[in-house]
């Protein structure tokens, strides 16, 4: 069924492609790796499907303030990166965001799986990384559950990020290993579990994640959407009951965006084809795409 249009109601996206050489606010790029996932999944088709549901949502912020984003940044949209996945691919991928982060304050990747994080924190130039998460990310061999560590580990010299600089919200009970905790508090990483984020509130842990990530100048911003309550987000294969609320998700979204330090963003592990009927868990996505939007508004 086609949308309804209406003049005075503009939706968003369908932004124009960027010019090169010329400044943008923020630029979106569809990075649909999927190959590597540890579980089945057809997570490539989700950019496609991210860029058709923000088209379900006018651009406008109700303040006050009433602002509309199209208004107040400028905002395109550089198309995907053919097969992203393999060592070719992560190159291309990364080659592909440092092009678009030389014109642009704010690259968003839209994935994909996980694997994703890698080349696009590396395309940016990141040297500090905060992710929304149920898991750790630092399982050993090439996976989406191992881009924590090969970031860490397996970037070239110069590109790799300290990983006292990086930051892991909302890593759940029940979704992750001991070895793997053990992992993380032997390399320094700051662990806020899901309960941690709950007990102090998303202002707090915001805040202690920027200044930890933004020790240095360039954060990268990963947002696993499996990080959500399965109730909202059925299409992302890892998600389980009890996860963050999908308010609790665009809330820190919109925060850590609201940082001038943070320079790129993925959203990631949401597959398209294995969403609900009503597409619930691609619109979150479109939605963390908008938030995303909204806090780098608000700097």
């Amino acid at each position: 069924m086609a949308l309804s249009h209406d003049e005075l109601w503009p939706r968003a996206g369908s932004w124009p492609a960027p010019v090169p050489g010329s400044r943008a606010d923020a630029v979106l790029l569809g990075v649909p790796t999927w190959r590597t996932s540890l579980s089945p999944t057809g997570a490539q088709a989700t950019p496609a499907a991210i860029r058709e549901a923000l088209t379900r949502y006018s651009a406008t912020l109700m303040g006050p303030p009433v602002l509309d984003l199209n208004d107040v940044l400028r905002i395109a949209d550089a198309g995907d990166v053919a097969d992203p996945d393999g060592e070719a691919g992560v190159e291309r991928a990364a080659e592909r965001v440092r092009e678009l982060s030389r014109d642009a304050r704010l690259v968003v990747a839209l994935g994909g799986d996980n694997s994703l994080t890698y080349p696009v924190a590396r395309g940016a130039g990141a040297d500090g990384l905060i992710t929304i998460d149920a898991h750790f990310d630092l399982r050993d061999g090439v996976s989406n559950g191992s881009p924590v560590r090969r970031l860490v580990q397996d970037a070239p010299e110069g590109e790799r990020i300290d990983p006292r600089r990086i930051v892991q919200l909302g890593i759940a009970d029940f979704a992750n290993s001991a070895a793997y905790a053990r992992r993380a508090a032997d390399w320094g990483i700051r662990v806020i579990t899901l309960d941690e984020v709950r007990r102090r509130g998303i202002a707090d842990v915001a805040a202690e994640a920027l200044e930890v990530a933004g020790a240095g100048a360039r954060i990268h911003l990963d947002i696993d959407v499996d990080a959500v309550d399965r109730a909202n987000a059925p299409g992302c294969p890892a998600s389980v009951p009890g996860g963050l609320a999908a308010a609790e998700l665009r809330t820190l979204v919109r925060a850590l965006a609201a940082d001038p330090r943070v320079v790129s963003a993925d959203i990631a592990e949401v597959d398209a084809t294995a969403d609900a009927a009503d597409g619930r868990t691609v619109r979150l996505a479109a939605l963390c795409v908008l938030e995303l939007l909204a806090g780098l508004a608000a700097r």
